[in-house]
């Protein structure tokens, strides 16, 4: 297969201005520059949302917030502990199965006594 490349002129390109929400409907297009022409830096403006300002935490939220850390930990660990306990559990009954299967008698492990 063969690769091709895609040849796209300059004219198939565009650059969207965006104006801000506070900005009036007009202003974007009285200042739109002509093509071609070198663009003025605009200032950056920049001031604080209201709605994403965090407000003081209270001693019950950090202590909440530790309990709920600490149980999240917990179940992960015991996911993790049953996970591996899975993995071996499911990789000896293959080994066994795969003991039986090739036809030997032995397949059990035997427990060593000592007495």
């Amino acid at each position: 297969m063969k690769n091709q490349r895609i040849i796209v002129e300059d004219h198939e390109h565009r650059v969207l201005q965006f104006r801000p929400r506070n900005a009036p409907a007009g202003a974007a297009d009285a200042a739109r520059p002509q093509p071609g022409a070198p663009t003025p830096p605009t200032p950056i403006r920049r001031k604080p949302v209201e709605d994403l300002l965090l407000p003081a935490e209270s001693p019950e939220d950090f202590r909440h917030r530790m309990l709920a850390n600490g149980a999240a930990l917990l179940f992960t660990v015991a996911l993790l502990a049953f996970g591996f306990w899975l993995a071996t559990s499911i990789a000896d009954m293959r080994r066994a199965q795969d003991c039986i299967l090739s036809g030997r008698h032995n397949c059990a492990p035997v427990a060593a006594s000592q007495g």
